[in-house]
C-alpha cells in the first residue's frame, strides 16, 4: 500500500498520501492530504444520526470519510441508500454507474458499492464524484472523492487502501 503511495507521490506531488486513522472511525486509509473533523446531524433511514466527517482538499479536489452508527440493523441497507442517493443529488447526478465492493474487514451487504457519479456544481460546471459505500455491523461508511477532474489512478489508490481495523 504504501509502495503504490509513494510511485503516485512521485508522479503527482500535489496528491501527498499519508496513512490515516480518523478518530473514531474505525478506518486505516491512505488519504492525499491531512484531514480535518467535524460532526453534524443528518436524517438517514428515517431517523437522526450524528455523522462524523473526516475530509480534506488536494489540488482541486476533495477527499473525505463519513462515518455514523445507525444502531439498528435493519436501517444499514437504508442508510447506505440514503447516503447515495444524498451524494448524487449533491452533484445534480447526470450519469453514474457502481460496481460491489468488498472492504477488508467490512461486513458483506449487498448495499456495499463503489460509485463513480458525472454530475454539476451549483455554477453549472461538470464534476466529478466517487464514493464508496460499506458497513460494519450497524456502522456505516461512505468515503468521498470530489473534483472538476478526478485521476482514475489516484481513486483507485484511495478506495482501495480502505480497511476496517479492529
Amino acid at each position: 500500500m504504501l509502495a503504490a503511495a509513494a510511485l503516485l507521490s512521485a508522479c503527482s506531488p500535489v496528491l501527498d498520501w499519508r496513512e490515516v486513522r480518523p478518530p473514531g472511525s474505525g478506518v486505516l486509509l491512505l488519504m492525499p492530504c491531512k484531514p480535518s473533523g467535524q460532526e453534524r446531524r443528518v436524517a438517514l433511514a428515517g431517523q437522526p444520526v450524528k455523522l462524523a466527517l473526516h475530509a480534506c482538499a488536494a489540488g482541486a479536489q476533495t477527499w473525505g470519510l463519513a462515518v455514523t452508527d445507525v444502531a439498528d440493523p435493519a436501517r444499514v441497507a437504508q442508510a447506505l441508500a440514503d447516503l447515495g442517493a444524498s451524494a448524487a443529488a449533491n452533484v445534480r447526478a447526470a450519469s453514474s454507474r457502481s460496481a460491489p465492493l468488498r472492504v477488508p474487514g467490512a461486513t458483506p451487504h449487498a448495499g456495499s458499492q463503489r460509485i463513480r457519479i458525472e454530475g454539476t456544481r451549483p455554477d453549472g460546471k461538470p464534476v466529478h464524484l466517487e464514493l464508496a459505500l460499506f458497513t460494519q455491523g450497524t456502522r456505516v461508511y461512505q468515503a468521498t472523492a470530489l473534483g472538476d477532474e478526478l485521476s482514475a489512478e489516484a481513486a483507485d489508490t484511495y478506495f482501495s487502501s480502505i480497511r476496517i481495523q479492529p
